[in-house]
């Protein structure tokens, strides 16, 4: 029998340009946090170009009106109310099945832990909103990743990137900025406000354009040697802005990293623990970091989400009992009719910000009280302050090969 030759994606093509190296796109990590009408033109290109390990995160699902500025999705997606995050990994497996792909129908900042941004080599936002390009911005600072920002509305679009010790995106905002993202920060749980804040005019020809830059730059990231050697010059430090109105392309200096800013919390010190996953019971988590570390006092930070117990009615001291993480409580008020008719305000809910073994509901895990699978927690003991990686949640992202 004749043998078939099995031939290498992209390699008639891409073995032609003189910066491009196979074994590094193939075993590159890349996260794309957004598969909306941006993030359909990143994945599609990121498949196209043969990267290697994909994951996807987005927690919405597709509307009739995706349809006309997303390439991946169809009508019948927008029918059965698909996630876009499923759907858009299905299509890319479709476009280059040499590629591994791993999706996360959650948020960005409550549902991906820590140690799954650290094992990437670049980070890709496709996000509508300041207060989620911030929150990715303090997660991919914390886990010293750079990440690439596009932006688009109508026929304007634009591209940063952004990097640990050289420039932040909280840094860049106006004060003005900042305070609407604290007010929104601010908002969580029973005192939640829309998050649909209205739609932004864009269309598909805007989306191709910024979502290619956007590629193009995680494609240098990725080859760090020709970075680093001058063959490529990054966006870092820089603002790629493209007017599409009358034809104006320009890229302006822009970099901003001031020592004030909280975003720029670097965590070096990560201890791995194979131990220790976010489905550990609560009492064990302590059992296990005390035997670890040789300490007497330890305290959980749940920095990203508290978790709540108890909700009480002001009005009439009806109390009701969530047991959830602070960001489902939302879902739980619109899902309980006795707290979707009462108003918001008339409502407090008892918070845990910070766990000890004190905390009243040791049998319960990690991962129900809000802790993602393969976060980094912080702990903080009579030693000093520890971050440990819930090393043992290795096994829900098995494309991760570091």
């Amino acid at each position: 029998m004749e043998e078939v030759e099995i031939k290498e994606w992209g390699k008639e093509v891409f073995d032609l340009l003189s910066w491009y190296k196979m074994d590094t796109v193939k075993n590159a990590k890349v996260m794309v946090v957004g598969a909306g009408a941006l993030g359909n033109e990143v994945l599609k290109n990121l498949a196209l170009f043969g990267v290697g390990n994909i994951y996807i995160v987005d927690f919405d699902t597709i509307e009739y009106s995706n349809l006309t500025r997303s390439v991946l999705f169809r009508e019948e997606d927008a029918d059965k109310g698909y996630y876009k995050a499923e759907v858009a990994a299905r299509k890319i497996r479709e476009i280059n099945p040499n590629i591994n792909v791993q999706y996360i129908c959650g948020k960005l900042n409550t549902d991906v832990g820590l140690g799954l941004y650290r094992q990437m080599d670049v980070v890709i936002g496709c996000l509508d909103s300041r207060l989620a390009r911030l929150q990715l911005n303090r997660l991919c600072m914390r886990a010293d990743v750079p990440w690439v920002e596009g932006g688009m509305e109508n026929l304007t679009g634009n591209v940063r990137v952004f990097r640990q010790g050289e420039n932040c995106y909280e840094c860049g905002l106006t004060e003005n900025a900042k305070q609407n993202i604290f007010q929104q920060l601010s908002c969580a749980g029973v005192a939640h406000r829309n998050e649909n804040v209205g739609r932004i005019p864009t269309t598909p020809v805007i989306a191709s354009i910024i979502g290619a830059v956007e590629v193009q730059e995680a494609m240098k990231l990725i080859h760090k040697e020709e970075v680093q050697s001058g063959v490529f010059s990054t966006l870092l430090g820089k603002w790629f802005h493209y007017e599409g109105m009358h034809n104006h392309v320009s890229v302006y200096d822009s970099v901003a990293f001031f020592d004030d800013c909280p975003s720029h919390e670097c965590w070096t010190d990560i201890m791995k623990m194979p131990a220790l996953s976010a489905d550990t019971r609560i009492n064990d988590v302590f059992t296990t970091i005390k035997e670890t570390l040789g300490v007497n006092e330890v305290e959980i930070n749940l920095r990203n989400d508290k978790f709540v117990d108890i909700i009480v009615s002001k009005n009439d001291n009806q109390r009701f009992t969530p047991m959830l993480p602070e960001s489902k409580i939302s879902d739980y008020i619109d899902s309980n009719y006795d707290l979707y008719t009462r108003s918001r305000a008339d409502l407090n809910q008892n918070a845990y910000e910070n766990i000890d073994e004190s905390f009243p509901y040791q049998r319960l895990t990690l991962h129900e009280i809000g802790v993602p699978y393969l976060d980094v927690i912080e702990v903080t003991t009579e030693k000093g302050v520890h971050h440990i990686e819930l090393t043992g949640d290795i096994e829900h992202y098995p494309i991760i090969i570091k």
